[in-house]
């Protein structure tokens, strides 16, 4: 196995007191892909932009949307579904950036924000303290896209954070482990923003399937999450549900509601093809500790009943959902236990009203709310 080496180890997010935030905090953005590959829905994608007509109007009362689009066209095809589903454009800031793909947690900007300490001078030395420069401050973190390491047309993708950087006028670090580009997606990272990280094994230690970071084990993939995120504490679940075409991404499985509690998708039906991956979870998370050592509380959160497209599985999951300043979007999928999953996170969400999306349609591209957006946050 390699030795690790840091990038510029002083010059680095956590070496200069960033982190990355909680998604429930507040918010100056949310960034979207409007949605334009046929191949992620098919048959389905006006459908699928009336739905997001309805995230852009549930989202923007509160803070302002920013949406990618392909080009002109685009942009006027996307100001008429808004309009039209009403929601308000004028909340919406067009930005022309071709995409391959329109899943934004994984491709979009991934911020981290500084929270140090204000003492300006060390009185003794007289030398600046390099974090006061950056107190309050957000910056973006170049993880180096490349379609899940399945798909080939990734490139256009992964200038999304390049952009976005000029356009807000924010640093840009360049994630990178030995000296090479380090890869890693917003759907596979979970935070507390107090120092927890959560992912998986699946996902990112598998050495044959969907491998991100070829020769890197779990301790260098740790280091390294730890030197861009600001985090201090890495934990690992086992996998996620069937139909994923992430390979195990956290945002289908188990999610932070607050500092110290999170939700975990269990599956009761011991005949179901996730019944005994996701048990596997719900043993390991025996083992979780945050990062001052306590066990987190876990919620269960049901699943839904199996959907399949074309005879395959899709990767249905409330555990998909966004947390956004005016209320919570839960993917619904006209299953019985829609209520139940809205009514838990009603009761862990009580600053915010939790609204159901259906997200029938979305799953067809297997991802929902949570992998189309990417909050920037105040």
């Amino acid at each position: 196995m390699p030795q690790f080496q840091a990038a510029n180890s002083g010059s680095t997010p956590a070496a200069l007191g960033f982190s990355m935030p909680a998604e429930w905090e507040p918010h100056e953005t949310t960034w979207l892909i409007w949605p334009h590959n046929p191949n992620d829905w098919p048959d389905k994608i006006d459908t699928v932009r009336w739905v997001y007509g309805e995230i852009v109007r549930k989202i923007a009362p509160a803070e302002r949307v920013r949406l990618l689009v392909n080009h002109a066209a685009d942009e006027k095809a996307a100001r008429r579904f808004l309009s039209r589903a009403g929601a308000d454009p004028g909340r919406v800031e067009f930005i022309r950036h071709p995409t391959n793909r329109a899943w934004t947690r994984d491709t979009g900007p991934i911020f981290v924000k500084s929270a140090a300490s204000g003492h300006q001078k060390d009185h003794k030395s007289k030398i600046q303290n390099p974090k006061s420069k950056t107190r309050g401050t957000t910056a973006i973190v170049h993880f180096h896209f490349n379609a899940w390491a399945k798909h080939d047309d990734w490139q256009k993708d992964r200038r999304v954070p390049e952009t976005a950087a000029r356009l807000l006028g924010k640093r840009l670090f360049n994630a990178e482990c030995n000296g090479t580009d380090f890869v890693i997606e917003g759907g596979g990272i979970e935070v507390n923003g107090r120092g927890t990280l959560l992912t998986t094994e699946q996902c990112y230690l598998d050495p044959k399937v969907q491998v991100r970071n070829p020769g890197l084990g779990r301790r260098e993939i740790e280091e390294t999450l730890k030197t861009y995120l600001g985090v201090t504490n890495v934990q690992w679940l086992v996998a996620g549900p069937v139909g994923d075409d992430t390979h195990g991404h956290i945002d289908d499985i188990c999610r932070f509601v607050n500092p110290r509690t999170v939700v975990l998708i269990r599956e009761t039906n011991s005949k179901d093809a996730n019944y005994r991956p996701l048990a596997e979870n719900w043993e390991r998370i025996q083992d979780l500790r945050l990062e001052n050592g306590s066990r987190p509380e876990v919620v269960p959160l049901p699943m839904p009943g199996p959907l399949y497209f074309a005879g395959s599985r899709l990767p249905a999951s409330y555990a998909n959902f966004y947390v956004a300043n005016a209320a919570v979007l839960v993917p619904t999928f006209n299953d019985r236990n829609d209520r139940v999953a809205l009514g838990t996170l009603a009761e862990l969400f009580p600053d915010r009203p939790v609204v159901g999306l259906h997200a029938v349609d979305l799953v067809l591209g297997r991802g929902t709310v949570h992998c189309l957006t990417q909050q920037q946050p105040a």
